[in-house]
């Protein structure tokens, strides 16, 4: 007799992998020129960024097509159901580490870096910068404001920032809801309560483009503001592109829901989406706390 082991179902090659690897090169090679370069470096940037945009979302369409058809053909067994959950783990560890990165960056020049340009503690140097220079956050002058003019004014934690922790943490509970219904084979709530987790996720994404043209029209805060400028958007930016593929996800799920897909038994799609959505939301409490109210 067969066991789950020997079911285990290997698809065929594809060439989604590399074409993945190919856009999140241009994301992260976009993004460094932008935050790097000037002039025709910053307009080659702008266009890998976008290049790796489409060519993600392309990815995630794509896959996300061919895996629930394989799905929906009965080829995947419990043993498959485990490899995708460690696969799913792995990934959301991979992604902690991507943000540690930044968050690290950020306590790096915080707590170390910026000090001892102030000339305190045994590795500081007094004025290694300018003349005058203090040890503030956020930075608010630039030692040469016709390069690096310094943001006139900081975000208020207090207003969107405030408005969009309360929007990320409401749509955990209703994707939380949104599974029990599942699980319960309440369908119809299912399809409303994840309905909803995508409209606060689309209503944090708007909130989020409102703020950053605050930032650059109100505030003088840009990513050429020196290194509060630049930390502040490449932690923020990539956060609500983290946020822009969750809510795609999500989308993908709520069609698949409403055509009748997934079990009460069996939704792993469901869940590996709601990991990651939580894992969004985890990080943006951190930002919250960490960039906009220390």
């Amino acid at each position: 007799m067969q066991t789950e082991y020997q079911k285990y179902y290997v698809p065929k090659q594809s060439y989604f992998p590399i074409v993945g690897s190919v856009a999140l090169f241009c994301l992260a090679f976009g993004s460094g020129s932008i935050l790097t370069a000037t002039g025709g470096g910053a307009d080659l940037g702008m266009m890998l960024l976008f290049v790796g945009v489409l060519l993600l979302l392309f990815i995630i369409i794509s896959w996300f097509s061919t895996v629930a058809a394989e799905s929906r053909q009965g080829l995947y067994s419990l043993q498959m159901d485990r490899s995708f959950r460690w696969g799913m783990g792995w990934f959301i560890s991979s992604e902690v580490m991507f943000f540690a990165a930044f968050f690290g960056a950020l306590f790096y020049i915080r707590v170390l870096a910026v000090p001892w340009l102030a000339g305190e503690g045994d590795k500081g140097v007094s004025h290694m910068l300018w003349e005058g220079f203090v040890n503030q956050w956020p930075l608010m002058t630039t030692p040469d404001p016709s390069l690096f003019k310094g943001p006139e004014k900081i975000v208020d934690p207090w207003h969107i920032p405030l408005l969009n922790t309360i929007l990320l943490v409401t749509s955990s509970v209703t994707l939380t809801l949104a599974h029990r219904a599942l699980k319960l084979n309440h369908r119809q709530w299912t399809s409303i309560w994840l309905a909803l987790t995508v409209v606060l996720g689309i209503t944090f994404l708007y909130f989020q483009v409102i703020e950053y043209h605050e930032a650059y029209t109100e505030l003088g805060l840009t990513l050429a503001s020196g290194v509060y400028g630049s930390t502040f958007f490449i932690l923020t930016g990539f956060h609500g592109l983290h946020v822009t593929i969750g809510t795609l996800m999500l989308v993908c799920i709520l069609v698949r829901v409403l055509e009748g897909e997934f079990s009460a038994e069996q939704h792993f799609g469901f869940e590996a989406v709601a990991w990651y959505w939580h894992f969004v939301d985890v990080v943006w409490v951190g930002l919250f706390i960490f960039v906009y109210i220390l």
